[in-house]
Order: C-alpha cells, then sequence, then structure tokens
C-alpha cells in the first residue's frame, strides 16, 4: 500500500469508537497530568501501566502516547497562570508567559500555547507519517550485530539524560544493566543474582519498578516541599491573540516545530531540550531580544510549539529501530513489549493497525487538546486548587492497587515500595531514575543480540565491525560517548580550576 492508503487506513483505525474513546482518555489525563505540578507524564504513564494489561495493544498505546503528548500542552497553563511549571519541558513558558498574564494578557499567552502547540502537533504527526516508513526500509537490513550496535546507541542517550553528574547517570545505568540480568539464564537455564528468592527467578517486573521509582518517590519528595500556589487577580479573557500577535508569533512556531521534531527524533533531544533550544532560537533572531524575560509572545510561542513537535517526534526510532530516545519512550517500549510486540523495523509490516492507527491519533488527539485546553480553561484553574494532602494518597493507593493487580502478589508491592525508597534517595543524591529505567529496558534486548551476533561469529567480535551498519553504529556511540565527557568535563573546569 502507498502512504496515502495507509494514512486512509490509520484514521479508521483511530476513529473506531474504542480507540477515540482511548485517546481522549489520554489525552485529558495527559492535560491533566501537565496542569498538576509535581507529577510528570513519567510517573503518570508508570501509574497506568497495569491499567493497560486487558486492553488490546492499539487503544492501549493510543492512550499511552496521549498522555506523553497531553502533558505538553497542560503545562503550560501552570506556567503562565501561577509561574509554576506543570511539566520539565514548560519550564521556559514561565518566563514570558506569567509575566503577559501579569500584564493582563494571559488570555492570548494560553491562546498562542494552545493553538503553536496544535499546528507543531500536526506538522510533526506530518513529519513522523513521511520519515518513520523510510527509516524502517532501511533497518529492514538489520540482524543480530546490528540490533545491537543500534542499542549501543540507545545505550549511550543515558549520557545525555544526565541534568548533572555525568558519572552518576552512568552509574544509574550500569545499576539499570544489572537489574536487567536478574532471573534465569535464558541460553544456559542458570539462576542469576536472584539470591535464593524464587519470586526473582522471572527477573524484576517493569511495572512495579517504574511506580516506585517515579510514583512512591515523587510522592515522598513533594511532602517535603511546601509549594504555595498564587494565582493572578486579572480576569482571562481574549483567549485568541490579535493580528499583530499572530504575525510576531507564526514564524516562532514553524521555526519551534522543524527545531523541535529534529530534537525529538536525535537521542537525548527530547521536549525540555527542544523548549529550551527554541527559546534561545527565538532571542537570537529577534529584533529586540532585550525584551525577552518581559512577556514577549514569541517567547511562549516558540518553546510550546517545540516541545510538543520533539514529543511526536521522539516516536520515530521508537517505532522504526526500536530505540527509546527518552524515558517516557522506554516506558512505552516496555508496554509494547508486555503486549507482545518488538517495536523496530518490522513493526510496519507486522502490526500496521498498531502503527498507523497510533499515528492517525495522534492527529485526532491534538484536535481534542485544543478542545479541552482553550473552552474549557476555567475548569483547570480550578482543577490547580486541589490540595496536595487529597491528591498524594489518591497516587499512593493507585501504585499499590496497580502493582497487585498485575500477579495478584504481595512481593510486587514489596518490590515497589524498595524501588519507591529507593528511588526517593537517589532523588536525594541527585541520582537520576530516567538512566536506570532505559538501560534496564534495553538491557535483555542487548545481551540476547550480542550472544546471538557471537554465536554467528563462532565468538568472534570482529562481527561487529565487518557489516557496515554495525560498524557505522558503534562508531556512532563511541563518538556520542566521547562528545559528552567532552562537555562534561568543559562544563566543571571552571569550578574545578576555583
Amino acid at each position: 500500500m502507498g502512504i496515502f492508503e495507509n494514512i486512509l487506513h490509520g484514521f479508521q483505525v483511530g476513529l473506531e469508537p474504542i480507540n477515540l474513546l482511548f485517546c481522549f482518555i489520554g489525552a485529558l489525563i495527559g492535560t491533566l497530568v501537565g496542569v498538576l505540578p509535581g507529577i510528570g507524564p513519567a510517573a503518570a504513564i508508570a501509574l497506568l501501566l497495569p491499567a493497560t494489561f486487558k486492553l488490546s495493544p492499539t487503544p492501549a498505546i493510543i492512550m499511552l502516547a496521549g498522555i506523553y503528548y497531553g502533558a505538553a500542552y497542560g503545562g503550560s497553563t501552570t506556567s503562565i497562570l501561577i509561574n509554576i511549571p506543570g511539566e520539565a519541558s514548560s519550564v521556559v513558558t514561565c518566563l514570558d508567559g506569567h509575566k503577559m498574564a501579569l500584564k493582563g494578557k494571559a488570555g492570548p499567552a494560553l491562546g498562542i500555547s494552545a493553538i503553536g502547540s496544535f499546528i507543531a502537533g500536526t506538522l510533526a504527526v506530518i513529519g513522523l507519517m513521511i520519515a518513520s516508513p523510510t527509516l524502517a526500509k532501511v533497518a529492514l537490513k538489520f540482524g543480530p550485530p546490528e540490533y545491537f550496535s543500534v542499542m549501543l546507541v540507545g545505550l549511550t542517550i543515558l549520557t545525555y539524560l544526565a541534568r548533572g553528574s555525568l558519572i552518576k547517570a552512568l552509574i544509574m545505568g550500569l545499576f539499570g544493566l544489572f537489574l536487567s540480568q536478574i532471573g534465569i539464564d535464558s541460553i544456559t537455564g542458570k539462576f542469576r543474582f536472584t539470591f535464593g528468592v524464587m519470586r526473582l527467578s522471572d527477573g524484576i517486573d517493569l511495572v512495579p519498578m517504574v511506580m516506585g521509582l517515579f510514583g512512591i518517590s515523587e510522592v515522598l519528595l513533594n511532602l517535603e516541599k511546601e509549594i504555595k500556589i498564587e494565582f493572578i487577580k486579572t480576569k482571562i479573557k481574549d483567549l485568541f491573540p490579535n493580528l499583530d500577535e499572530w504575525k510576531r508569533s507564526l514564524k516562532a512556531i514553524i521555526r519551534g516545530t522543524i527545531l523541535g521534531f529534529f530534537l525529538g527524533v536525535l537521542p537525548g533531544g527530547g521536549a525540555i531540550i527542544a523548549s529550551f533550544a527554541s527559546y534561545g532560537l527565538e532571542k537570537r533572531v529577534s529584533r529586540y531580544p532585550e525584551k525577552f524575560g518581559t512577556g514577549v509572545i514569541e517567547g511562549v510561542a516558540g518553546p510550546e510549539s517545540a516541545n510538543n513537535a520533539a514529543s511526536v517526534g521522539a516516536f520515530v526510532p521508537l517505532l522504526t529501530l526500536g530505540i527509546p530516545s527518552n524515558v517516557v519512550m522506554a516506558l512505552i517500549f516496555g508496554a509494547l513489549l508486555i503486549h507482545g510486540i518488538q517495536p523496530g523495523p518490522f513493526l510496519i509490516s507486522e502490526h500496521p493497525k498498531l502503527f498507523w492507527g497510533v499515528i492517525s491519533s495522534m492527529y485526532i488527539g491534538n484536535i481534542m487538546l485544543l478542545i479541552l485546553n482553550l473552552p474549557m480553561i476555567w475548569i483547570w484553574v480550578q482543577v490547580m486548587r486541589v490540595p496536595y494532602k487529597i491528591l498524594f494518597p489518591l497516587i499512593l493507593l493507585f501504585c499499590l492497587i496497580g502493582s497487585y493487580s498485575i500477579n495478584n502478589s504481595i512481593f510486587d508491592i514489596i518490590l515497589m515500595l524498595f524501588f519507591g525508597i529507593l528511588g526517593y534517595l537517589f532523588r536525594k543524591l541527585e541520582y537520576e531514575p530516567a538512566p536506570l529505567v532505559l538501560a534496564f529496558v534495553l538491557g535483555k534486548l542487548m545481551e540476547k543480540a550480542f550472544r546471538q551476533s557471537l554465536s554467528m561469529s563462532g565468538g568472534s567480535f570482529s562481527i561487529f565491525f565487518d557489516r557496515p551498519i554495525s560498524a557505522i553504529c558503534i562508531v556512532a556511540a563511541l563518538i556520542l560517548l566521547i562528545t559528552s565527557f567532552i562537555f562534561y568535563y568543559k562544563k566543571r573546569k571552571p569550578s574545578l580550576l576555583e
């Protein structure tokens, strides 16, 4: 089938009542997650993973995807109205968005944020439709050596996920690889690192681990903080920007979309980097850079478009190469595996309904988000007033029910609580959980591809360098690793000299 027939097939799938319902649920939860400070999309997806097990794969992934790109929409609301980013990628929106709100322009700021996000999301979906099949055709030539090398590139993303110490990120990555090896060796049948605990013979389940690392630890951390929310006093009106604001915003939206999409595709790019990069670009090309930070509409339009485009772009390497480019993609990667689907070059040919259905749902979801974020803005303002003493116990309860429901096992609850306390300690000591999850998800797959490759070559490592694609990927991984160390060293050098 040609691309237009595939797109038409995708919309037939996306418009099925069950898929429409879960697309709406994902968009709604994503907006809610974005609006409520302290709950990110990674934590929300971790909490809702058990809820998808009884669903068929297509509505399950549609819902999880909706949560991810929906959070980018909702995060702008709190950034503009109360100067607290509901989602990490909306931090930059605080700079000019809240200043516009203080000047009585909360309406245009919220309006351009939602409309810019819709335009960016739509264009990014078109980019995803064009790029994915092309990349998948190249990836069809992959064998075990190529898969191992590509996943090695994915593993070097760990160095780019590090917001703080690179060494700490690598330590967390190694710990994640270790955790992925717990259980029965698939080739020799021997127990590995189970320490006599029979419950660990099948390995550590992804769901209790991520619910603990992101759900429980997030609650424990937020209980330490006293979050005071101060709402703007001015009335929200005129949600649609005027003609002058439209002219100033349109170019920023286009630039933010293009930049965000490509940064989303790149390893370790993601919505956070995209929003910061877009803000820097808009300031550089502006005729009045000194006004940025005082309430300039381009400072809202560009970053909000970029973070939504990046959210969609991140699906390209996941769906076509089987490489999760950030922690949320790692969780969706895990969800696909749980449903018995291997992300990668065969996904389009083996599961066209899932692939094109998810892509079409992103466009439908963007329309839903536009409706949710403009006419219903007053509802989200009221949601922001929910006390945390009510919200956090509900999250804990949901974590307990979700962990237990997987295998009806108390051991899974104990495992979740263990990783919750561990995640809390990690964050207190500034060890980020994202590299651990990414390494854990890729660990078993890498080991399988590595051992298959050595079996093919009779134990010779030359197979990884004799095959062109594998050799290119290994060189790319080395370059990524070396450059990340160079950037890390340069960033630390001034403090070392003091």
